[in-house]
């Protein structure tokens, strides 16, 4: 038995389903994998948003805790950020219930690059995220130690 188009061809399988649902041939959809995909382009965008916010939060935190080694780099890394996780949500206004808990997560990944990107020892930094979401994306908001 031949295995499922959806294995052997994503592409091919994702224009014969278009195709099947122009013709209004509904019956003949791959419903199952249909609803994984979609499932999947979701926390898709969730991990995109969850990123950002470590990248975000990584910059912020070198930012503040070595001073010393501030660079245009990062300033402009922060605004990049800043500029992406608005159009991202902009795009996805369902996200913005979870951005709480992306902030959460995403400042425990941010910790772990930071201390390994600085060399500075673990307990330097703030055990939660000493900044809210709103400083977090302030354009004028760069932190002091």
């Amino acid at each position: 038995m031949a295995e499922p188009l959806y294995e052997t061809d994503f592409y091919s399988w994702t224009q014969q389903q278009a195709e099947l649902l122009r013709q209004g041939r509904l019956g003949e959809l791959d419903l199952d994998n249909i609803l994984e995909e979609i499932e999947s382009m979701g926390r898709s965008e969730h991990r995109q948003l969850s990123h950002r916010m470590d990248v975000l939060l990584m910059h912020l935190l070198k930012w503040c805790y070595q001073p010393d080694h501030r660079s245009s780099s990062w300033q402009g890394s922060i605004k990049e950020q800043r500029f992406r996780i608005r159009k991202l949500l902009k795009e996805n206004p369902g996200l913005k219930p979870r951005i709480p808990e992306t902030r959460i997560e995403a400042y425990e990944a941010a910790l772990i690059t930071a201390f390994k990107e600085t060399g500075l020892p673990e307990n330097t930094f703030p055990e939660q995220c000493p900044w809210s979401f709103d400083d977090m994306m302030n354009s004028d908001f760069l932190p002091d130690a």
